[in-house]
Order: structure tokens, then C-alpha cells, then sequence
């Protein structure tokens, strides 16, 4: 028990940099408050004391502002972060590793007792502030949750979901998540960048019309030397339109950072 506290703590420090000791959290952290108090009530949640486990939640929710139901099952090195306002419905299900901010709501949208009804979060998965997961799918190992997202979909391993309803943007080819390994740098409320597929869009869209100007460009250059030389060699010369797009005047870089990429 002491040795699973102490990696609690530990997980604290490691993703907090308010936290300056191991004292400050274990007395002042609703969040570790709430695990230490959800696993008395888990107990008795599965020992046959249905009344006495929602009791315990219910007095853990007076104290930390956390409500987790006593059936839900939380893994290890779980980060309650300021979490004022987090539901963690009975059959939630919550991986190793994971991160999960004020306002997120891990909910149902079944009425049918004794099935699966809420979510499945893998390892290390980043739920951030006011996110909405609801249903009884898996979001997989490393996923990261955007901040006021409504995700009502399976999310895949290491993929990122935004926006309402969630949109999904698969991970990269050979990355994952932002605390896989212990060499990776974890990112407070899953913020990295390239994860707004809108912004990505645009950026593709500036990125093209800039390359289609400079090809313009270089065409209407060629046809001004071929002009020149055809009316070099009549003794006059060709008209070009006034209008030719000689010159590049597409301010791609400034749309660029307008769209915040």
C-alpha cells in the first residue's frame, strides 16, 4: 500500500512543476486524496458493501470536489490535476500512467445496468480540461484528449482527438504518446504541436497556392524572355500583359503564422 502511494506521489512530482516535496502533495493534493479515498471505496465496492463504498465517494467528493463511482477500476500513477468538477462514471475504466484535468467527464450514454457503459482509457492517456469521453469504448495507450472535446468514438493508440465531436488525427509513423517512455517529455494538458487537423488543412492549402503562384511566377518570366527574343529578332517588340504575375506576391509565410503552425 505504502509502496503504491509513494509511486502516486512520485507521479505528482514528476508531471507538476508547482510541486516542490513530497509533503506539499501528500497534504495538499485533492487529487491524490481522491485515488487514496476511491480505493477504500473500490474495496468495498467489490466486497459486497454497495452502501458503504458510495458513502466513501460521496464524502471524497465533499472534500476534493472528484467524483469517482466506487466501481470504477483506476490504475497506477493516476493524476487527479486540480480536477474540480471530474465524474468517473461505475464502469470506467482508467490505465496507468494517465493524466486527467478539472471539468473532464469520463460518462455514458447507455440506461442499461450491467453493461459496459462508460470508457476505457489505455496508458498514459491525456484527458485535458472540460473534455467529455462518453460511451464504453477504448481510447488507446497514449491518446491525448483535447481540451473541451466530446469524444463519443473509439480513439486509436497515441492519436489525438479535438474539436465537438471529436475529430481524430492519427499518431505519426513510429511515435506515441507524450509519456510512453521515460525519456519522453510529458505535456501539460496534452498540448503539442499539429494537433488541430483545421490548422493542418490550411496549412496545406497555403502551402500549395504558394508553390501554384511561384510556378505562375517563373511561366509568365519564361514567356517575357521568349517575348523579348521573338521581338528582338523582328526589330520591335512583343506585348506581354500588364497583368502577368512576374513577381510572387502570395505572403504565404504570414498566412502561416496566422493559422498558428
Amino acid at each position: 500500500m505504502f509502496s503504491r502511494l509513494r509511486s502516486d506521489i512520485q507521479c505528482i512530482l514528476d508531471r507538476d512543476p508547482a510541486a516542490r516535496s513530497k509533503w506539499e502533495v501528500l497534504t495538499c493534493y485533492p487529487g491524490l486524496h481522491a485515488i487514496v479515498m476511491h480505493r477504500l471505496a473500490h474495496w468495498f465496492w467489490t466486497h459486497g458493501l454497495k452502501w458503504l463504498g458510495r458513502f466513501v465517494s460521496m464524502v471524497s467528493r465533499w472534500l476534493t470536489g472528484i467524483e469517482i463511482h466506487p466501481g470504477a477500476i483506476i490504475g497506477n500513477r493516476v493524476f487527479f490535476d486540480h480536477a474540480m468538477g471530474v465524474v468517473v462514471g461505475e464502469t470506467a475504466e482508467i490505465g496507468d500512467g494517465c493524466t486527467i484535468y478539472q471539468g473532464v467527464t469520463l460518462g455514458g450514454t447507455s440506461l442499461y445496468k450491467g453493461e459496459k457503459r462508460h470508457p476505457t482509457l489505455g496508458r498514459d492517456v491525456v484527458v485535458s480540461a472540460g473534455a467529455k469521453v462518453l460511451g464504453g469504448f477504448l481510447v488507446g495507450d497514449g491518446a491525448k484528449i483535447g481540451s473541451n472535446a466530446v469524444v463519443i468514438k473509439p480513439v486509436p493508440a497515441g492519436a489525438t482527438a479535438v474539436g465537438i465531436p471529436a475529430r481524430i488525427i492519427p499518431s505519426k509513423e513510429g511515435t506515441s504518446a507524450d509519456v510512453t517512455t521515460a525519456s519522453s517529455k510529458f505535456s501539460a494538458y496534452g498540448i503539442t504541436l499539429e494537433d488541430d487537423p483545421l490548422s493542418q488543412a490550411m496549412k496545406g492549402l497555403i502551402d500549395n497556392a504558394s508553390s501554384q503562384e511561384h510556378q505562375i511566377a517563373l511561366l509568365w518570366q519564361a514567356i517575357e524572355k521568349l517575348s523579348e527574343a521573338s521581338a528582338a529578332g523582328k526589330g520591335g517588340r512583343d506585348c506581354v500583359p500588364c497583368d502577368a504575375a512576374l513577381k510572387e506576391c502570395f505572403e504565404a509565410e504570414k498566412l502561416t503564422q496566422l493559422v498558428g503552425k
